[in-house]
């Protein structure tokens, strides 16, 4: 009976997230941001110098160049989320984020679901993004999803996997 309680509260958390548009230089994006470099930083053998990788700056992550996600629960910003356009039809997936302490509610799963429907409607069919290899519950997300691993099309230094997903689908 406990754990069915504990499964309904789940359920209900996940039911109350929202995910929306939002400004990447606005302060609950930035929040967000900073708060994944810090994850960054200490879970990655080398640390984490934005400056060295792929860039996703502000003004690459708003329309038309690109969309940034923000998903809040109970009004707090939880997660994020970043498409960025590469190409006439191809994008990349950066910042996605969710914070520790929510996650496994499948915020990731919706922000990554969002990031795609925006991606299709934008025209672009094919989507890449790059991961490091300490980030396994992110590589399982993008091979859950159906992107397939790739050769490397980046010189992100921190890049230890390439994923990439072709024939996106508007929603």
């Amino acid at each position: 009976m406990v754990a069915a309680m504990a499964e309904v509260e789940r359920l209900m958390r996940a039911a109350a997230v929202e995910i929306e548009p939002a400004d990447p230089a606005g302060a609950d994006a930035r929040a967000c941001i900073d708060a994944y470099l810090r994850e960054l930083e200490q879970r990655f053998e080398s640390g984490f110098d934005p400056a060295r990788s792929v860039s996703a700056n502000p003004e690459e992550l708003v329309p038309p160049a690109g969309l940034f996600l923000l998903a809040y629960l109970d009004g707090r910003p939880v997660g994020c989320g970043a498409l960025k356009v590469t190409g006439r039809k191809a994008g990349e997936v950066k910042r996605m984020w969710v914070a520790p302490d929510v996650r496994g509610l499948g915020i990731a799963q919706r922000l990554l679901d969002t990031l795609e429907q925006h991606a299709a409607r934008m025209g672009l069919s094919i989507l890449r993004l790059d991961t490091n290899r300490t980030l396994k519950e992110a590589r399982a997300l993008y091979v859950r999803n159906g992107y397939r691993e790739i050769a490397r099309y980046n010189d992100n230094p921190y890049a230890d996997h390439w994923f990439e997903k072709r024939g996106l689908k508007r929603g």
